[in-house]
């Protein structure tokens, strides 16, 4: 009998291309990802993974058991689907990015509460980039994610993805700033200008770094902060100005004000992810529906 735990672990660590992905994905720590696949390579008397340097590489039998592994484990889910019927057997795992953990996926946890106000779901905020890992690798299963337009995100093959909605980008600078009188703003009036945004590697980063890509110039960033509240209070502060995102967005505290560019080219569009093999659970349905509900009423 092979353990489903240590296959599991195997095609995550196939998927994601090392044990520390894999475990961050899974939600194990690195050690316990290994002791399933150890575990694994006991009970086949085979060696699955090689060591690589920093990294891991799969044996032909490893590959071999991935390969049908994968389908393997698709077939327990969409049984596990069928088996659950009308009654979640287990909360539904979703990853969100932080500001739609805010505005959309909020109101739809209420919703999905049993009568007795137990949850049926729960949410990791994550980066989106790591949300459709989650989703991709089973250790989420659901995730609600965005592509920037210039930052475009892609889907596995197995991963099946539904539009929620659209959500605009804002300039946000102090009332006191010389640009704050404009309705709209031009692109080429802010290149000299200081930036606060999130950090390097975070999509919402990137969207940042490409905002002057037919300029020939990138922004100059001069503060960085995973929390968007903490950008608006740089751009009080006359510290920088931010592109902050409406979705999600507090109120803005006086002294601020958010003005769109005026060719609204920072644009993202918000998705649901969920694998292929999940299409016909009763938990993913609902909970699809009422983000899609969710969306519609944010949809500028």
């Amino acid at each position: 009998m092979i353990d489903l735990q240590g296959l599991r672990a195997l095609v995550a660590v196939a998927g994601s291309g090392s044990v520390v992905a894999a475990a961050g994905q899974l939600g194990y720590t690195p050690s316990a990802v290994s002791q399933q696949v150890k575990k694994l390579e006991r009970e086949l008397a085979a060696p699955l993974l090689e060591r690589r340097g920093r990294g891991v590489l799969l044996t032909e039998r490893g590959r071999a058991l991935v390969s049908e592994g994968r389908e393997l484990l698709e077939t327990l889910e969409r049984l596990e689907s069928v088996a659950a019927g009308g009654t979640p057997r287990a909360p539904l795992r979703i990853a969100s990015f932080s500001t739609a953990t805010r505005g959309l996926v909020g109101p739809v946890l209420r919703e999905l509460r049993d009568t007795d106000g137990a949850a049926l779901a729960t949410v990791t905020s994550v980066d989106p980039v790591d949300a459709m890992g989650m989703v991709a690798t089973g250790a989420a299963d659901l995730a609600v994610v965005h592509n920037w337009n210039s930052v475009p995100l892609s889907a596995p093959a197995h991963v099946v993805t539904e539009h929620l909605c659209f959500d605009e980008a804002d300039i946000v600078l102090a009332t006191g700033h010389p640009l704050a009188a404009r309705l709209e703003l031009d692109r080429p009036a802010l290149v000299d200008e200081p930036w606060a945004s999130t950090p390097k590697g975070a999509i919402c980063h990137e969207a940042l770094m490409r905002i002057f890509a037919d300029l020939g110039t990138v922004p100059r960033v001069v503060a960085e902060d995973p929390d968007f509240s903490s950008l608006v209070e740089l751009a009080r502060q006359g510290v920088a100005i931010a592109l902050v995102p409406r979705l999600g967005r507090l109120p803005l505290p006086s002294g601020v004000v958010a003005r769109p560019l005026a060719d609204h080219s920072q644009v993202r569009e918000v998705r649901v992810a969920y694998r292929r093999t999940m299409a016909e659970s009763p938990g993913i349905h609902r909970a699809v529906g009422l983000l899609t509900e969710a969306g519609a009423l944010v949809e500028p």
